[in-house]
C-alpha cells in the first residue's frame, strides 16, 4: 500500500538527476560535434529542468537487483549498485522521451507553446528544426546503447526493449490513439476501456520499459525481471492519471507546460468519465498495485515505494 513519501526522497532523486544529466552531457560532446542548430536545439531541450522520473527508475532498478549491494548491506539478495551500463539506459530512455515531447508539442499534434516551463523547441526555433531535433535524439538513444554497453548481449537486450515499448506497439500507438480520442468519436460504453488503452500504450509501457532496462543491467532473473515490469507499468498507469488531474488542476506557470489541454481539446480522459475522485481513487489502486509487485524484494525496494507515492502525490 501506498504511505507518505520519505524527507530524504527529493534528495535522493536530485542525485539521480544529477547523475543522468551528467551523463547526457558527457554523450553530448561525444556524439555530436558539429555545434549546428540541431545540435544547440537537442541541447536546449535536453538542458530543460526536466524531472528525469524514468530515468531514476532505470537506475533505481538496477539497484534493487545488483548482487553487490546485498552482500555490503546484508540483504537477503539484490540490491544497490548503479553501474555504466544503467547510466547509458537511463540517459537513451531521457532521449527518447524528450524526443517524444518535441513532437508531441508540435502544431500537427498537440500545438504546445511552453514545456518545462520554457518555450517548446518549434517555438524557440522553428517547426523543421523540431521535427528534425526528435529524429536525432531518438536515433542517439540508439547509437548509445549500441556503442556504449559493455556487454554486446546486454545491449541487444535494452535495444530490442527500448525499441518495443517506445515503437508502433508501445508508446507510438498510443500517441495516435489519444490523437484521435475525442469524446464525441467514442461510444460511451468503450470510453474507459480506451482511456486505459491509450494510457497504457503511451505512458506506462515506457515507465515498464525504464524499470526493464535497469533490471537487464542489473542482471536481473526471470522473476525480478517480471515482477519489476510490472511495477513499471502500474507506476505509469497511476502517474498519466496524476498527471490529467494536474491538467485539469493546476496553472500553467505552476505546470511548466500548458494546463487544461485535456479539456480543450475535448479528450476522452478518465477525469472526463469518472471525475476527481473516482479518478483519485483509480491513481491510488494503480500505486497500489505497483507497490504489490515489490513484494519480492522486500526492504531494498523501498525507494521503489516511495517513488509511486511521490509520482501519485506530485503537484507538478
Amino acid at each position: 500500500m501506498v504511505e507518505a513519501v520519505n524527507s530524504d526522497f527529493a534528495i535522493q532523486l536530485r542525485d539521480k538527476r544529477a547523475i543522468v544529466n551528467d551523463t547526457l552531457r558527457k554523450l553530448l560532446a561525444q556524439h555530436i560535434e558539429v555545434d549546428d542548430d540541431v545540435k544547440k536545439a537537442i541541447k536546449y531541450t535536453l538542458e530543460a529542468p526536466g524531472k528525469r522520473v524514468r530515468s531514476a527508475m532505470v537506475l533505481w532498478c538496477c539497484e534493487v537487483v545488483s548482487p553487490s549491494f546485498a552482500r555490503r548491506s546484508g540483504l537477503r539478495e539484490g540490491g544497490g549498485s548503479v553501474n555504466s551500463d544503467a547510466e547509458i539506459a537511463a540517459a537513451a530512455i531521457e532521449m527518447v522521451h524528450t524526443y517524444s515531447l518535441v513532437h508531441d508539442d508540435l502544431p500537427a499534434m498537440d500545438n504546445d507553446d511552453l514545456r518545462r516551463g520554457q518555450p517548446t523547441c518549434h517555438k524557440a526555433f522553428d517547426e523543421a528544426t523540431a521535427i528534425l531535433t526528435g529524429d536525432a535524439l531518438l536515433t542517439l538513444a540508439f547509437e548509445v546503447l549500441a556503442e556504449r554497453i559493455s556487454d554486446p548481449t546486454i545491449a541487444v537486450k535494452l535495444i530490442r526493449q527500448l525499441a518495443h515499448d517506445a515503437g508502433p506497439t508501445g508508446m507510438i500507438a498510443g500517441q495516435m490513439l489519444d490523437v484521435r480520442a475525442s469524446m464525441l468519436d467514442i461510444p460511451k460504453g468503450s470510453r474507459a476501456s480506451r482511456v486505459e488503452e491509450i494510457h497504457t500504450n503511451k505512458t506506462a509501457k515506457m515507465f515498464r520499459c525504464a524499470a526493464a532496462m535497469g533490471a537487464i543491467c542489473g542482471g536481473a532473473n526471470e522473476v525480478q525481471l517480471d515482477a519489476l515490469c510490472e511495477y513499471g507499468l502500474k507506476t505509469g498507469l497511476g502517474f498519466q492519471i496524476a498527471d490529467d488531474i494536474l491538467d485539469a488542476s493546476a496553472t500553467s506557470e505552476h505546470l511548466g507546460k500548458t494546463a487544461g489541454k485535456d479539456s480543450a481539446a475535448g479528450k476522452v480522459t478518465y477525469l472526463s468519465i469518472l471525475g476527481m475522485e473516482k479518478s483519485k481513487q483509480l491513481a491510488k489502486k494503480f500505486a497500489d498495485e505497483a507497490v504489490a509487485a515489490l513484494e519480492p524484494f522486500g526492504k531494498q525496494a523501498d525507494i521503489l515505494r516511495q517513488l509511486a507515492a511521490a509520482l501519485l502525490q506530485r503537484t507538478r
